[in-house]
């Protein structure tokens, strides 16, 4: 029985996948009358089944050509290949830099993980060959990147970066995955920082007609203490500002303490940010108006993100966000379905699920906007459900990223 419901669904995504490559303005999960989505909105009185704002979940079509190069300095690209699905790995790669030998070692560490599933010995090796040679061999070419008062740090890094490929190789020799896994992440982590050194000021100018709203001038680091544990998640910046900046304000005023999970929907999201009473968003307590926010959807290859459209609406179906919905613990904006720009502080956690929801384009991409990951303790997020609570919510680092309206 589960395999024909599989295959079923096999099928109904993949006549989704050509109706949107086709651009057909109809949703396929109502034609295909394949299961709806809930509405990423909870409005005052509206039943916990509310109407469905997406028709079906998914669309996969999606060519395999990435973007490598945008106006000006700032790079931020998804490499070819398979679908990326870590959100620490999306962070990276969203990073404005354009830097190839770092991106080059970055690449060989990242497909480690690739190769261990399969338990691919031989290339695990091979990768970490590669990475020693940039790193020998182009060590010039990666300090040119970075800002003269980080030089010797960065120098630093890359010693420690170099010395630990060889615990790494250590690991792949003795076909020791879980010390493979951990030389894995303990090398991503210095790449990170590293890479996250080579940025030098803000990417692009964001429009005035959103000055009076609070903006994030890089990254922050969020921990959420819930009723099930706890975990972090990292807000981007770089590629959404508004929102971003919207959402740590408003942690920063402890607007998320003590708020209910409002909606928990398996393999889907799990929703929160709507206030107690009559209100559904952020009221300003200085100007007593609900506070919206734009819609705002950064594009591989474009300098800034499109704002108040939805890229469906723009007839630009199968652009790729730089923050796309492809990792499970991926932080999306809830809007009101008939309002693009009526997002306040109703938020939700993408629950990827691989059958559901395949990496590369789905129908959250272009219509929601997406602006940040979980990063540690993702599994908690398993544990929680409607009725659940977050205690409290507070920025652990970046907070002097966030500028507020004079």
């Amino acid at each position: 029985m589960v395999f024909i419901q599989s295959f079923l669904k096999a099928i109904a995504l993949s006549t989704a996948s050509l109706m949107v490559y086709l651009g057909l303005s109809c949703l396929p999960g109502a034609e295909l009358g394949y299961a709806s989505a809930p509405a990423l909105f909870k409005t005052p009185g509206a039943p916990e089944s509310a109407p469905p704002e997406i028709s079906g979940i998914v669309s996969g079509a999606i060519s395999d050509s990435r973007s490598d190069a945008i106006s000006g300095s700032a790079v931020a690209y998804l490499p070819p290949g398979n679908a990326i699905t870590s959100g620490p790995a999306l962070l990276r790669y969203s990073l404005p830099i354009d830097n190839k030998e770092i991106r080059k070692v970055q690449a060989d560490i990242e497909d480690v993980a690739e190769w261990l599933r399969s338990k691919r010995w031989r290339p695990i090796k091979r990768d970490i060959t590669k990475a020693e040679r940039v790193l020998s061999r182009s060590r010039d070419k990666i300090l040119a990147d970075v800002p003269a008062a980080r030089k010797a740090s960065v120098e630093t890094l890359l010693d420690q970066l170099q010395l630990g490929l060889q615990p790494l190789r250590d690991a792949a020799d003795a076909r020791d995955k879980n010390q493979i896994w951990l030389q894995r992440r303990s090398l991503l982590d210095l790449i990170t920082v590293i890479e996250e050194s080579m940025v030098d000021g803000f990417p692009f100018d964001i429009p005035d007609i959103y000055s009076d709203l609070p903006q994030l001038k890089g990254r922050a680091s969020i921990e959420f203490e819930t009723s099930k544990g706890s975990f972090v998640a990292v807000i981007d910046g770089y590629n959404a500002p508004v929102t971003g900046g919207n959402f740590v304000d408003l942690v920063q005023r402890g607007f998320y303490d003590g708020m209910d999970f409002i909606r928990a929907e398996d393999n889907y999201v799990l929703q929160t940010g709507d206030p107690a009473g009559p209100e559904v968003g952020f009221i300003n307590p200085e100007t007593e108006t609900y506070r919206a926010v734009p819609l705002e959807i950064r594009v591989e290859g474009e300098e800034q993100p499109v704002y108040g459209d939805t890229l469906e609406s723009l007839g630009r179906y199968l652009e790729k966000p730089i923050l796309p919905f492809q990792a499970f613990g991926t932080l999306g904006m809830a809007r009101p379905e008939s309002d693009v720009n009526g997002g306040s502080s109703q938020f939700f956690f993408f629950l990827f699920e691989p059958e559901l929801t395949p990496a590369g384009l789905n129908l959250l991409d272009g219509r929601y906007a997406a602006f940040g990951y979980v990063v540690d303790n993702k599994d908690v997020l398993d544990e929680l459900g409607q009725g659940d609570k977050i205690i409290i919510a507070r920025i652990l680092k970046g907070e002097e990223n966030l500028v507020l309206p004079s």
